[in-house]
């Protein structure tokens, strides 16, 4: 954060965390999530909701959940909403939501373990979160510059799935997730309309070839592919047919080609199914 805006040294300007609502809400696949209000001494507040994930490796962060099958299938989060009520708000009260290190640090102490398991991962990131937003708001400034500095301009560059595997999708290829990423775009908006225009002409190019182009929980489509070197394949003639280049980076293209393996999940089940359980190394050899 740029330097200045949340120097401690600075007389208060009322700062510091007064009240924390939380509560219990659904994201775009129905899934309950947490919602968390902080709302601070001069009135101002901040807001933000957490994701859930299709998927968690066995060395993320644990999203907590109820465990209740009569609600929502065991995916409620009202302990998590109690926890930021209770041990977290604790936590933080009379803080100053711009000092977010030690906000931060408060609360994973209270939680006490590696993974956030005891609060839950879902609960502390939501309540940091609207810190971060409630500090940008009291010092009237957008939440990008607040994060990034006065001088903050650039974007990330978006990576966007086209085909999901793994075992979300129970699909052919081992890997979690085939993506592009429009490394050439001059602006956010030209990035934007790469990915669109690459993910249509996957599309067709899928049609052109008889698979079907139902889409996936991540958004990109699930067609039963024979390995792994198809699926890059596919994308790649994609990106062409959409008029942009794709290759090694030391060739500066316009795209790039990434995975997300979700390795260990697959290490776990070769584990369990031997070592056939790596299908793609029965594909042509490793990647």
């Amino acid at each position: 954060m740029q330097q200045g805006w949340n120097d401690m040294s600075y007389p208060s300007i009322d700062t510091l965390v007064s009240e924390v609502k939380g509560r219990e809400i659904l994201d775009a696949r129905g899934n309950p999530t947490l919602e968390v209000d902080v709302i601070l001494q001069n009135g101002v507040s901040g807001r933000a909701a957490v994701p859930t994930g299709t998927s968690c490796g066995i060395n993320e962060a644990v999203e907590l959940q109820d465990g209740d099958p009569s609600r929502f299938g065991g995916m409620g989060v009202l302990n998590a909403v109690d926890h930021v009520h209770r041990q977290l708000f604790e936590a933080i009260q009379d803080l100053d939501v711009r000092d977010q290190t030690t906000l931060d640090m408060a609360m994973c102490e209270v939680d006490g373990t590696e993974k956030k398991s005891r609060m839950g991962a879902n609960a502390i990131i939501a309540v940091s979160m609207a810190c971060a937003r409630a500090a940008a708001a009291s010092l009237q400034i957008p939440l990008y510059r607040y994060l990034g500095g006065i001088d903050a301009r650039t974007l990330p560059v978006p990576m966007s799935t086209l085909i999901n595997g793994g075992l979300p999708e129970g699909g052919t290829v081992d890997f979690q997730e085939f993506m592009v990423l429009p490394v050439g775009a001059p602006s956010f908006r030209e990035a934007t309309r790469m990915v669109a225009e690459i993910f249509h002409s996957l599309r067709r190019l899928l049609l052109s070839k008889g698979h079907h182009t139902g889409v996936g929980d991540e958004g990109g489509f699930c067609p039963f592919v024979g390995s792994h070197h198809e699926a890059l394949d596919l994308i790649l003639e994609a990106v062409m047919q959409a008029g942009f280049t794709a290759g090694p980076a030391s060739e500066n293209p316009q795209v790039l080609l990434a995975i997300d393996a979700a390795a260990s999940e697959m290490r776990q089940q070769a584990r369990a199914e031997g070592q056939a359980g790596y299908r793609f190394w029965r594909s042509g050899g490793p990647t």
